[in-house]
C-alpha cells in the first residue's frame, strides 16, 4: 500500500477540519468546542467550562458533523483530521432549539425580579434558540432552597443541572460539597448534608452558575448589572495580588469578580478578595481628620490635622521618631513614607510588623519561581504553611499540580492542617525544630531524584522567634536539592515595599518597641490587631507621640494617636502593588473616597510640603512613580535574635484566614464563615491531661508578652508541647509569641 500524502503546512500532533467551511490546523485530542472558541466561532454551552472536566450533560452545544448520522456534543467530541464540523446548518440549528425548549420546561418565568438577570448565559442564549412561546402548560416542579452559608444564596427551582458547581468543588476547591440527589425528572443539587460551605473559594460557584441557580448573598439584590461600573483592581489580602473587577453602584463597591489573568489567579477569586468590600463602610470607619484635645476627640479641617501633624513631627525629627508601615501599603505610598523618613533624618522605618525575628535582616522576596510554573513542580515541600488561609489560591494551584501531573507533596508543620491534595509524606512537630527536621535525612530524601523539586515557606516560619535559623536550614534544605524557594511575602506588598526602601537603616519594627521612640508615624496599621507584639506597641505607642494615617478611627487607634489623618484603601485610590513574583500590577480607583478621606500618596505630598522636605515639590501620581524607577536597593540592619527557648509549651501562631487585616475584620459575610472561628488555642489532648485542662474549659495563657483568658480546644492533629492560636483577634493578642504556660483559669 503506498504512503499517504503528508500536508506539510500541518505541524506533528496536528490535524486540519474545518468549522462552518473555515480550515483550521488543530492539535489532535481538542474538543470541537474548543477547536471553535480558538477561531472565534460561537457554539451554546452550559455545562462545558475551560477549567473543568467535561460533563456533556446539557446537550446545548449540539453541532452536525459530516457523515455522522445524528448531532453531536461539541464539548465531548474530539476532532479527526478531515473533520467537517456545521454550528449553524439546519440540523445543528433544530438540535440546539430543541434542548432550549427542554431546559425551559421547569425555568421559572422571573427573569424581571431575577438577580440574575442582565448577565444570565441562558437567559442571553435563549433569545437566540428559544421559541416565543412555551407548548409545555403542565405545572412547573419547585426545589427547595437551601441554606449553604453567609456568601452564596440559592434559587434551586432556577437550576438547569449544568453541574458546574459539582465539578468546581470537586476538582478546583477540592471538598467536594455539592452533588446530586435523585435521579431524572427529581435530580436536584445540594449538600447532602445541609450543612454551610466551608471552602475558601466558595464564591467561584456564583461565577460558574450559567443561571441564577447561585448567587452572590452579599450583592443580591442590590443593583443591576447594567448599572454597575468595572474598574480593574488587585486583592490586597495576600501577596498573590489577585487580579478582579470592582463593580461600583452609586460611587460604592458593591461587588468583585475576578479577571482572567492565567500566570496570577486564572479566573478564580478567593472569598477573601471577593467578600471583603464590605469591611470599607464599616461604622467605625475614619472619614474626617480628628484632633485629640484633652481626653476627646475633635473633628477638624485637614489645614488644622496637617498642622497638628507637623508640629509633632518637627519637634520629633531623627533618632527620636519610628516609622510603622502595614505590609499591604502600595508602593506609591511606600517610597513617600521612605522620603518622608529619610526628611526627617531617621533610620527607625519598617513594614515587617508580624515578624519577630530580625536577626538576619530578611525580607521579603520574589519566588524563585513563578505561580504558573509551579504547577509543574514534581516535588513541593511545605515549611510552616496554612497554605489554604495564608494563600488559598496558589493552595489550588498545587492541588491542580498533583492532579495533572502527580505532583508528590510534604509537609513540616506544627499542626496537621487540612489540604485538598493528598500528602506524600508530613512531619508534624513545633516549629523549634523545623530546622533540625530540614537537616534529617529523612525530610531530604524526599527531594532524592526530583527533576523540578520546589521549597514553600509560610507564615508560621518566617514570623517564629527562631525564624532566622529556620530560614538558614530552609536556604541549605533548597539548595542540596536545587530546589526552587519560595518563601511567602507577609504581606500583600512586602515585595513592594522593600523594593521601595521601607526598610530600617537602624531599628527595625522590635527595637523600635523595645528602645521606645518618642514619636510615631503608623500608617495603615490597626494597633491593637497588627502587631506580632501588640502589647509591647501598645506600650510604646501610649507612651509617645502618634501621628497616625488610618482607614479607620476605631479604638485603638484613638487610644494611642494624636491625630488621625484619613485615607483611601486600595479599591478607592489608583496605585500599584508587587505581588510574590515580583510583578509589577496597577490597580484603578474605584469607589469614591468617603466623606473627607484622601488618597495617601496626597496627604503624604501635604504632609511632606508643609515639613519644607525636598522631593515633595511634585504634583501628580507621575512624579511618584518616577521616583520608584531610581530606587537604590537598602539593606536593613540586623536586629538582635530573640530568645532561642523558653519554659511551657510552645505557641505557634497565624492569623485566622478572615482575621489577616482591618477591611477584612469588618467584612460581616466572612465573619459569619463557618472558616471564621472563634478565639481560643488548641492543644494536643496528652498535653492537656498533663495538665489536668479539659476541652471547652476556660484557661489562662501566659507569655513573657502578656496574659489572655481563651477556651480550649483538644486536637491529635497538633503536634505535642505545642499550642495552636490564630491572631487577628482582640482576646488572643496579648500572647505575642515563642512559649506559653497553661493553667486552669
Amino acid at each position: 500500500m503506498s504512503a499517504q500524502p503528508v500536508n506539510p503546512n500541518i505541524p506533528p500532533d496536528h490535524v486540519g477540519i474545518e468549522i462552518d467551511g473555515r480550515p483550521l490546523v488543530v492539535p489532535k485530542g481538542t474538543m470541537i468546542v474548543q477547536a471553535a472558541d480558538r477561531a472565534g466561532i460561537p457554539v451554546p454551552r452550559f455545562c462545558y467550562h475551560e477549567k473543568l472536566s467535561i460533563a456533556a450533560n446539557c446537550r446545548m452545544c449540539l453541532v452536525e458533523v459530516e457523515k455522522s448520522p445524528k448531532t453531536v456534543p461539541a464539548c465531548a467530541t474530539p476532532v479527526n483530521d478531515g473533520m467537517k464540523v456545521f454550528t449553524r446548518s439546519e440540523k445543528a440549528l433544530k438540535s440546539q432549539r430543541g434542548v432550549m425548549e427542554f431546559l425551559l420546561i421547569n425555568h421559572p418565568l422571573d427573569c424581571p425580579v431575577c438577580d440574575q438577570g442582565g448577565e444570565c448565559e441562558l437567559q442571553d442564549t435563549s433569545l437566540g434558540y428559544g421559541r416565543a412561546y412555551s407548548r409545555f402548560v403542565e405545572q412547573k416542579r419547585v426545589v427547595p432552597d437551601e441554606d449553604i452559608g453567609p456568601l452564596v444564596a440559592t434559587e434551586m427551582t432556577r437550576c438547569i443541572q449544568c453541574t458546574r458547581c459539582i465539578r468546581f468543588t470537586a476538582e478546583i476547591a477540592g471538598t467536594c460539597e455539592l452533588g446530586g440527589m435523585y435521579r431524572g425528572e427529581n435530580l436536584q443539587i445540594g449538600t447532602y448534608d445541609g450543612k454551610p460551605l466551608t471552602t475558601e473559594l466558595s464564591g467561584n460557584v456564583v461565577d460558574v452558575c450559567p443561571v441564577g441557580a447561585l448567587t452572590n448573598r452579599v450583592f443580591r439584590f442590590r443593583a443591576r448589572p447594567w448599572e454597575l461600573i468595572a474598574r480593574e483592581s488587585l486583592g490586597y489580602h495576600d501577596p498573590m495580588g489577585s487580579n478582579l473587577y470592582l463593580h461600583m453602584h452609586r460611587n460604592q463597591v458593591v461587588r468583585v469578580v475576578p479577571r482572567d489573568n492565567e500566570a496570577v489567579n486564572e479566573c478564580w477569586l478567593s472569598d477573601r478578595d471577593r467578600y471583603s468590600h464590605q469591611g470599607l463602610y464599616s461604622d467605625d470607619r475614619a472619614l474626617q481628620p480628628l484632633k485629640k484635645v484633652g481626653d476627646t476627640w475633635q473633628e477638624v479641617s485637614w489645614n488644622e490635622a496637617l498642622a497638628s501633624a507637623v508640629g509633632i513631627l518637627r519637634q520629633h525629627r531623627g533618632d527620636d521618631l519610628g516609622v510603622l508601615v502595614h505590609p499591604a501599603t502600595s508602593n506609591e505610598e511606600g517610597i513617600l513614607l521612605a522620603k518622608l523618613a529619610e526628611g526627617l533624618g531617621t533610620g527607625n522605618l519598617d513594614h515587617r510588623i508580624q515578624n519577630r525575628d530580625f536577626s538576619d535582616g530578611a525580607v521579603a522576596e520574589p519566588f524563585a519561581l513563578p505561580l504558573a510554573d509551579i504547577e509543574q513542580a514534581d516535588v513541593v515541600v511545605l515549611v510552616g504553611a496554612q497554605l489554604r488561609h495564608e494563600l488559598p489560591l496558589l493552595h489550588a494551584r498545587l492541588r491542580k499540580a498533583q492532579r495533572k501531573h502527580n505532583t508528590r507533596i510534604h509537609v513540616l508543620n506544627p499542626v496537621d492542617f487540612d489540604f485538598t491534595f493528598e500528602l506524600a509524606g508530613k512531619h508534624i512537630v513545633p516549629p523549634s525544630r523545623f530546622a533540625e527536621v530540614l537537616a534529617s535525612a529523612g525530610l531530604r530524601d524526599a527531594l532524592k531524584g526530583a527533576v523540578r523539586p520546589v521549597v514553600i515557606v509560610g507564615g508560621i516560619a518566617e514570623n517564629h522567634p527562631q525564624a532566622a535559623s529556620i530560614r538558614a536550614a530552609v536556604r541549605d534544605f533548597a539548595a542540596a536539592a536545587n530546589a526552587a524557594l519560595c518563601r511567602i511575602p507577609q504581606g500583600a506588598n512586602a515585595v513592594g515595599l522593600a523594593r521601595s526602601g521601607v526598610l530600617p537603616r537602624v531599628r527595625d519594627v522590635a527595637g523600635m518597641l523595645r528602645e521606645r521612640r518618642a514619636a510615631y508615624v503608623l500608617y495603615g496599621i490597626e494597633p491593637s490587631l497588627d502587631f506580632a507584639d501588640t502589647a509591647g506597641a501598645l506600650k510604646a505607642l501610649k507612651t509617645a507621640r502618634v501621628v497616625a494615617f488610618s482607614h479607620y478611627a476605631c479604638a485603638s487607634t484613638r487610644d494611642v494617636a494624636d491625630v488621625i489623618l484619613p485615607i483611601g484603601a486600595l479599591p478607592e485610590i489608583e496605585a500599584t502593588l508587587t505581588n510574590l513574583d515580583g510583578r509589577d500590577q496597577s490597580a484603578r480607583a474605584g469607589g469614591t473616597l468617603p466623606g473627607s478621606v484622601r488618597d495617601g500618596w496626597r496627604v503624604l505630598r501635604a504632609l511632606g510640603g508643609e515639613l519644607e522636605l525636598p522631593e515633595f515639590e511634585f504634583n501628580d501620581l507621575s512624579a511618584v512613580r518616577a521616583m520608584l524607577k531610581n530606587v537604590s536597593r537598602v539593606e536593613p540592619s540586623k536586629g538582635a535574635a530573640p530568645a532561642a527557648s523558653g519554659e511551657g509549651l510552645e505557641l505557634a501562631v497565624a492569623p485566622g484566614i478572615y482575621r489577616t487585616d482591618a477591611i477584612v475584620r469588618r467584612a460581616a459575610a466572612l465573619q459569619a464563615h463557618p472558616l471564621n472561628r472563634a478565639p481560643g488555642i488548641v492543644m494536643n489532648p496528652e498535653d492537656a491531661a498533663a495538665a489536668g485542662i479539659e476541652a471547652g474549659k476556660m484557661v489562662k495563657v501566659s507569655s513573657g508578652a502578656g496574659v489572655a483568658t481563651l477556651p480550649v480546644r483538644l486536637d491529635t492533629r497538633i503536634a505535642r508541647n505545642v499550642v495552636w492560636v490564630e491572631s487577628g483577634h482582640g482576646a488572643t493578642s496579648p500572647l505575642g509569641g515563642g512559649w506559653v504556660k497553661v493553667v486552669n483559669a
